[in-house]
């Protein structure tokens, strides 16, 4: 009894506490003795159990860097806005109303509000379509490697094979080689433009573009088409050195068309010199009292034949022999260097659609679209009323990222476009950098650009917030 009374630390805690995580906490009191109970507050913590001095401590630096890199420019912007090119002065709200009053930045405004409807909407069809398709097909995954391949290379490289592939010239130009075979396929094109008859020539030119013979041509008396002024480039690869037609006496008219032009010199004109080539190709109409009663064209040697009915009449070149060739189409254009540009982004964002959208398409659940396979619905049917509506928070996400994507393209534009067309391809991130840039820069005028642009890009941010706060409650 003694030992235990003296030693304290061995004491046994009063009856009126409890050890609660190694402290003694007293216990509550029972009514009516007299002490109010009392209990060790914890200091606070975070919902991660962390207390709120560490975590901010930790948050410190990220949000140093957030205020320096995001929050301080976009209070600065809206700042300068409102104040002239030169800082200075205090311009009010003169810098937006320029915003609608330039047409070079209202230009700017239509096409972007093009670019934000088309560019995501193709972009995500096609990338709906070439994921659905390449679920059936055997190579569908070097399909999609294909497709998927435009997105390993820069902005800046696409724009420069862009510009190659718009070229104005069908022989460098990709599109227009393409478009030029084409319409030569279903459109007869012209042989020899800028050809044309020396004075000296027994032809005269008839207008419209046409030549005829000085006099009218006879049964018997070989005829001659002599011209000059065709390229040795434009003449025919396969055309041979030109030569006197056969002497007939059936009452057929015969000639010749040829280039009348010797390469080094030494030719005489109105004679078919041995190295001069025929016109292969060149049509050859025979005209009495205005009306055509023959036509020919003309070999590889330059030489033709016209049956007797041509006896007497006048011989024409007519004017489709010497009309320009067809050039294509002028992609970069005024009229179509949006469109082409817009293109060239499909082209590079398609594969990133179908990525994300076949990711979608293998969560789907199967065993759905076999049952409705069972109920009789074709496939259109279950792709239009199933397939499609339950890839839809997936669709969602790739037409958002698109459309803030878009809004702020500029490395396209500004490589592909010309300088002829780039007022009329211009976009809003483009004449923000030539607003802000250069020798006449107007930094009020560009922090308003930057200021419309991020007060565009905001409701596409508070659709996708909103959005992902949907599907994480669900």
């Amino acid at each position: 009894m003694t030992t235990a009374a003296a030693g304290g630390a061995d004491e046994a805690p009063p009856a009126d506490t409890q050890a609660r995580g190694g402290t003694s906490v007293p216990a509550p009191r029972k009514p009516g003795s007299g002490q109010p109970p009392t209990r060790k507050v914890p200091s606070r913590k975070s919902v991660t159990g962390t207390r709120r001095v560490i975590a901010a401590l930790f948050l410190l630096p990220a949000l140093v860097l957030l205020g320096a890199l995001v929050v301080y420019p976009i209070v600065y912007s809206v700042y300068r806005s409102f104040f002239d090119q030169a800082g200075t002065g205090f311009a009010g709200l003169d810098n937006y109303k320029a915003l609608f009053s330039d047409d070079t930045i209202r230009t700017a405004i239509k096409n972007n509000a093009i670019w934000v409807v088309l560019a995501p909407t193709v972009s995500t069809v096609l990338g709906l379509i070439f994921a659905v398709l390449t679920e059936r097909i055997r190579w569908g995954t070097a399909f999609k490697l294909i497709v998927f391949m435009p997105m390993a290379i820069s902005m800046l490289a696409a724009g420069i094979i862009f510009r190659l592939v718009y070229d104005q010239a069908p022989e460098r130009g990709v599109a227009n080689a393409v478009w030029v075979g084409v319409h030569d396929t279903f459109s007869e094109s012209a042989g020899f433009p800028k050809a044309h008859p020396l004075p000296v020539h027994p032809l005269k030119a008839a207008g419209g573009g046409s030549f005829v013979t000085k006099v009218p041509v006879r049964a018997g008396q070989p005829v001659q088409l002599p011209l000059v002024g065709v390229l040795p480039a434009k003449m025919p690869s396969d055309a041979k050195p030109a030569r006197a037609p056969a002497t007939v006496n059936d009452g057929k008219i015969t000639g010749t068309a040829w280039l009348d032009f010797t390469q080094g010199g030494g030719g005489k004109p109105n004679v078919i010199d041995p190295k001069e080539l025929g016109l292969k190709g060149i049509k050859v109409e025979a005209v009495k009292d205005g009306k055509v009663v023959a036509s020919a064209t003309a070999g590889a040697d330059g030489t033709f034949t016209l049956p007797a009915a041509a006896d007497g009449a006048e011989l024409r070149l007519p004017a489709s022999n010497f009309k320009e060739p067809y050039n294509g189409v002028d992609w970069l254009g005024p009229t179509l260097v949006t469109p082409g540009i817009i293109g060239s982004y499909v082209w590079m964002w398609a594969g990133f659609a179908m990525v994300l959208i076949a990711a979608g398409l293998a969560g789907l659940p199967r065993e759905l679209l076999e049952a409705a396979r069972v109920d009789g619905a074709n496939e259109w049917q279950v792709f239009r009323r199933i397939t499609v509506p339950m890839l839809a928070p997936v669709l969602a996400v790739v037409l958002v990222t698109l459309m803030i994507n878009v809004l702020k393209v500029f490395d396209l534009v500004f490589i592909i476009a010309p300088g002829s067309s780039q007022d009329d391809a211009n976009v809003l991130a483009l004449q923000l950098y030539r607003s802000s840039f250069g020798t006449d820069a107007d930094l009020g005028i560009g922090s308003a650009i930057a200021v419309l642009l991020l007060l565009l890009v905001v409701p596409v941010m508070l659709f996708n917030i909103r959005r992902i706060r949907k599907e994480g409650r669900r």
